[in-house]
């Protein structure tokens, strides 16, 4: 049978789950004490759909695949389940109990922090284990003994690597957010777990989507799984609306910024991380407390700046992809594509960071009118009908859509205030490269050029001197 074939078995496996009636109460649901007092101390009081159908069976044992985005409160319908299960054990040096692999740093270390709580209720250790931080401090954690590894791929199988730690006595392994490790190609690594970690064990599988690489993963390693699907896909989400804005070349970096300057938080995604940086700059040169968010940036720094906005410090979010990936942030109501997306996952990804847990959210996709057509079959592709509209800067249909205001001007860093960019018609991609600088398209002045200006120069003043 194909693979498309078997994902759309388990699409209408999905649909004629039944389960009995929900919980109301995680009291109705049989966890541990110390983990009601602990959800109670939260005021985490009702479970979420997705929690009130899974946890019961994640409780049980048996082997679990979820259909549903992030958002939908997936950490606590795995994670609870999986601590209360190795409540009372204690793990061997390097030889953890439980695996959670997950695609990014960001994601980790919020997984991390989401059960950290709980598992210190039930006396359990857990290490998050991601790449961009100290690879011995992670070890030295795995040495010394932890019951609970959250964890992406590329660091634990480098772990692996130095023998640093060792899966065999692993009985729990979550997949969370398996669609995007098998986008970020992640494949090989995840396959290569799997088959060290304990054959007998259970095994629990979240994910937006359930083709390809994820129906194989689901067909070789899960068990007569207990499905349920809470949550639809991010572009069938009816609490967000989407909307194309056509804008003029010359007229992108003032419509961006008037965004950004509007009163509340936005997430900004462009494609490179030149282009983030120097968007990050010109925002913060206008007055606005931006913030940059890519791959380039260390862990530490990436860390702190999530935390930042998070709080409220960093209002505006400029990003990479990186930021599409599993990243939570609570009552998030605008994500802006300053550069679209060209691939239909990637921006259901993207407009997934808004319009979370069932409340409301705005995606919009600025476009050049060349790249409107391009942007408009992505959209169709991801299965999004979106408003299109033409708009400029200090219009009041941009400011009714997004909230966008003229920025304060005052510089945030001390420098010059931000001057009117020139018309570069793609102001974001990487100015300064040589395509950009062959093109004309406001490159830097070549060294070579400039040598050779002072050189003419040089002659020009010794033939005055000699009176030529």
């Amino acid at each position: 049978m194909s693979d498309s074939a078997r994902a759309g078995d388990r699409q209408d496996d999905l649909s004629a789950a039944s389960t009995p009636a929900p919980a109301t109460t995680f009291a109705e649901l049989g966890l541990p004490a110390a983990v009601l007092r602990t959800l109670d101390g939260l005021g985490v009081t009702t479970p979420f759909p997705i929690q009130a159908a899974a946890l019961p069976d994640a409780l049980a044992g048996r082997d679990v695949l979820g259909r549903g985005r992030t958002g939908s409160g997936k950490t606590l319908a795995f994670g609870l389940g999986l601590l209360s299960r190795i409540a009372g054990r204690r793990a061997e040096s390097k030889q953890p109990l439980a695996l959670i692999l997950v695609p990014t740093r960001e994601l980790a270390q919020q997984v991390g922090g989401a059960l950290a709580p709980y598992a210190e209720a039930l006396r359990l250790r857990l290490t998050t284990v991601v790449g961009g931080v100290s690879i011995g401090r992670q070890a030295a954690e795995l040495r010394e003994g932890t019951e609970v590894v959250v964890a992406t791929p590329g660091r634990l199988h480098d772990l692996i690597e130095r023998k640093g730690c060792r899966l065999g006595r692993v009985r729990i392994t979550v997949l969370d957010e398996a669609d995007q490790m098998c986008d970020m190609g992640f494949m090989p690594q995840v396959t290569e777990i799997l088959d060290q970690v304990h054959p007998d064990g259970q095994r629990m599988l979240f994910s937006a989507t359930l083709d390809g690489d994820v129906d194989q993963l689901v067909g070789s390693y899960l068990h007569e799984p207990a499905v349920h699907e809470v949550d639809p896909s991010a572009g069938s989400v009816s609490t967000i609306e989407h909307h194309v804005m056509v804008v003029h070349g010359p007229d992108k970096y003032a419509v961006a910024t008037e965004i950004a300057a509007r009163d509340g938080r936005v997430l900004m995604f462009l494609d490179t991380k030149h282009g983030v940086d120097q968007l990050t700059r010109h925002l913060r040169a206008s007055g606005v407390a931006a913030a940059a968010l890519h791959s380039g940036k260390a862990q530490p720094q990436r860390t702190r700046t999530l935390a930042q906005f998070k709080d409220g410090q960093v209002t505006a979010l400029v990003a990479t992809n990186v930021a599409a990936r599993g990243l939570h942030v609570d009552d998030l109501d605008l994500v802006v594509n300053v550069d679209p997306a060209t691939d239909p996952k990637d921006y259901l990804h993207r407009a997934g960071r808004t319009a979370r847990a069932g409340r409301s959210g705005t995606a919009v996709t600025l476009v050049l009118s060349g790249q409107r057509r391009e942007a408009g079959q992505v959209l169709a592709d991801a299965g999004v009908a979106a408003r299109t509209t033409k708009v400029r800067s200090g219009e009041a249909e941009l400011s009714r859509i997004t909230g966008a205001r003229k920025p304060s001007g005052t510089p945030l860093d001390g420098g010059p205030a931000a001057a009117r960019p020139k018309n570069h018609n793609a102001p974001f991609r990487g100015l300064g490269t040589s395509k950009d600088t062959k093109s004309g398209s406001g490159g830097k002045p070549s060294r070579k050029g400039g040598e050779a200006r002072k050189l003419a120069e040089a002659r020009k003043a010794a033939r005055v001197r000699r009176g030529g």
